[in-house]
């Protein structure tokens, strides 16, 4: 992301440390979250299939070794398993509109057990189409859950 991403970035945080300005911190992080959101949607649209599978630094050390499947269903698996089970106490997107099936992963894991080939190979059984549909399911579900929070629930 660029300096104009880390200002709105500084600013959210601002407005959230405050009482009166949560909810404005709260309309601020969502659109953040729209902001990246939007880059995934430019990968999806603008990429082949095959490079959400590629992994050109597989030995790097860190997120660099990731393939962009790998990283879109490790991030939002995250966000789901806390949004929903944590935070709103309900049922996972993942589960809820059956996209294990509809993804075909293999997994239901966050991947954090996945190393190297490994990560290769899930990777490859990702239907990307399926996987972005269910980021941008579990996206929108967590920005109405991040609307319903009160300044009093953060802390």
């Amino acid at each position: 992301m660029d300096k104009q991403w880390s200002d709105k970035n500084k600013e959210m945080q601002l407005l959230l440390n405050k009482e009166a300005t949560y909810k404005d911190g709260i309309d601020k992080l969502i659109e953040l979250r729209g902001d990246v959101f939007e880059q995934i949607t430019q990968f999806v649209n603008g990429l082949p299939k095959k490079a959400f599978s590629d992994m050109p630094y597989k030995n790097a050390e860190g997120y660099h070794s990731k393939s962009l499947s790998y990283s879109i269903w490790h991030i939002f698996r995250i966000e789901d398993i806390v949004a929903h089970e944590m935070i709103a106490l309900d049922e996972q997107i993942l589960f809820r509109d059956d996209y294990v099936s509809r993804i075909g992963a293999s997994i239901i894991t966050t991947g954090n057990e996945l190393s190297g080939d490994e990560i290769g190979a899930f990777s490859k059984e990702l239907d990307v189409e399926q996987l972005y549909a269910y980021a941008k399911a579990v996206m929108e579900s967590t920005n109405e859950i991040l609307k319903m929070l009160t300044y009093k629930d953060m802390k």
